[in-house]
């Protein structure tokens, strides 16, 4: 039998084979689970695995990896613990932790993954991969804050103004109205879009109740401002690390509109509670803690996310050059678009000594400090005039603003010390009782109801009348009487038109001192 096997044959089927062999390796790094925190897996056999790398379990379930070790990895779990066990298979997907984003998330509700949380299906459009974690763009490819983003609240925009580009934390403790102050100013940004110069905003819910979120969402849809808005939303009820990643999701989101060329605001509601669940998630790692429990580099965690807020250079061929570029977005970058960024930090009991506060204050290019007292005075929005500050000023103002309300602030502060000694009782010399009285009026000026942001023009002309005394007739209780009557007087005029373009003149003085007067005397009678 032997003997008719031919040796050609053999070689020619051995030949055959050898031809269909596919010789191309194809195996796929996979590691096994150690063990299970609450949130956290160790995992053993991901040689390889990089820092912010995505990983991904055979039921689908995602982590990142934030620890890489000599002989484990530790990463964070992107979904419920209770659905990985110790001997589970994971994959890496050699993807760092991202974000897909798309004009069509604009009047959404998503998670810090870009899935969709609010019902209306999954999210359409060309898609860009944003990495949550980027560098923050280089002093060569930024420029000086100098546009104003007008907020509609007349105590932000005439004496903290906000600028595109800059970083202003909402500071105070619980029930002061941070969140309120940071509602307006997205609503405000509504004649904006209809102007069909949008400033696109991103607000970024962090450990809150899913039914706050909900009312948030509710009132920016019946007041027409999610056409421009995102929310993204992590709630308390989300793992940690979800609540960890949501405000790089809301950066990486900004930043897409930032690098193609336009405006963009990100509100972090409220950095606090990132701390803290970056801090849950720290211990669990056994990284060692620092102040107040706090993990080391907590410091570094908020300024990271923060620098990433900037007015990009308006010189096209400096822009595309820009570090850190992600490659979806090679060929696409515009010059001249920014990213304002509104941190809001909760205090206890007041004090903005506390770790994580100082911390961000320091990162942060101004403070809105928010008092409780204040507040439940019915001064709102409750800022404290005497520590809130904009380190950008009057460059974020436009002119006519800036001349109106250049000592407003000033004014207001004094008020308060005076009005400490007028408790007191006593005479006063004329002087005193005339800058007790502007002050009480200018704060009753002050005061605007929630969800009303009023535009610029209309705010210079009332606090024209503030700072320039025009209210000495009018009775204390008369006051937002006489704010509603003299804007019903000037709607629709000239003098406001040339307001808004920043111009503010004689001619334009001579007709609000008229209609000023005019009002005056009206309530002076009634």
């Amino acid at each position: 039998m032997s003997e008719n096997i031919k040796a050609s044959e053999i070689s020619d089927v051995l030949r055959m084979q050898l031809e269909g062999i596919d010789t191309d390796l194809r195996f796929e790094e996979v590691g096994t689970v150690l063990q299970v925190s609450d949130g956290v897996v160790r995992i053993y056999g991901l040689q390889n695995a990089e820092a912010n790398e995505l990983l991904e379990f055979d039921n689908g379930i995602r982590a990142v990896v934030m620890n890489l070790e000599e002989d484990n990895v530790g990463a964070v779990l992107l979904g419920p613990t209770d659905q990985i066990r110790e001997g589970d298979t994971v994959k890496r997907t050699k993807r760092i932790a991202s974000i897909n984003v798309s004009e069509a998330m604009l009047g959404r509700v998503i998670d810090p993954l870009g899935n969709p949380l609010d019902g209306m299906g999954l999210i359409g459009g060309e898609t860009i991969e944003m990495p949550l974690e980027r560098k923050a763009p280089g002093v060569i490819f930024r420029q000086p804050v100098n546009q104003p983003l007008q907020t509609g609240l007349k105590a932000v925009d005439a004496m903290i103004p906000i600028g595109r580009g800059q970083r202003e934390l909402i500071i105070g403790d619980r029930q002061t109205g941070k969140t309120a102050i940071a509602i307006d100013t997205i609503l405000n940004q509504k004649s904006n879009f209809e102007a069909g110069d949008p400033i696109y905003c991103i607000y970024v819910a962090i450990g809150q109740k899913g039914s706050t979120v909900a009312t948030i969402v509710n009132t920016l849809r019946e007041k027409g401002a999610m056409d421009y808005t995102v929310v993204v939303a992590a709630t308390a009820s989300d793992p940690a690390a979800m609540q960890y990643f949501a405000p790089f999701a809301g950066a990486a989101i900004g930043e897409y509109f930032r690098d193609t060329g336009r405006h963009a605001l990100v509100v972090y509601d409220d950095l606090s509670k990132q701390a803290v669940a970056y801090r849950e998630v720290s211990l669990i790692l056994r990284r060692p803690s620092g102040r107040e429990a706090y993990p080391g580099d907590i410091f570094y965690l908020h300024s990271r996310l923060l620098e990433r807020a900037a007015k990009i250079i308006n010189q096209q061929e400096v822009a595309e050059q820009m570090n850190d570029l992600p490659p979806s977005l090679q060929g696409k970058v515009k010059g001249g678009g920014s990213l304002t960024a509104l941190p809001i930090i909760e205090t206890q009991a007041g004090d903005v000594a506390a770790y994580i506060p100082t911390n961000v204050i320091s990162i942060t290019d101004g403070q809105i400090f928010l008092d409780t007292d204040l507040f439940n005075q019915g001064n709102r929005p409750a800022i404290n005039v005497g520590i809130s500050v904009s380190r950008v000023g009057g460059n974020a103002q436009i002119k006519a603003m800036k001349k109106v309300a250049g000592t407003l602030k000033i004014d207001q502060a004094q008020y308060r010390e005076l009005e400490a000694f007028t408790k007191f009782g006593g005479d006063m010399d004329p002087v005193t009782a005339l800058t007790i009285d502007k002050g009480q009026k200018n704060t009753r000026l002050l005061v605007q109801p929630q969800y009303s942001p009023m535009p610029v023009e209309q705010q210079i002309a009332i606090l024209y009348c503030g700072t320039h005394g025009l209210l000495k007739d009018v009775p204390l209780d008369r006051v937002q009487d006489f704010e509603t009557a003299l804007i019903n007087n000037l709607l629709g005029s000239e003098t406001l038109a040339t307001l808004k373009k920043g111009i503010i003149n004689d001619e334009v003085t001579a007709k609000i001192e008229e209609v000023a007067a005019a009002v005056a005397s009206a309530l002076k009678k009634s």
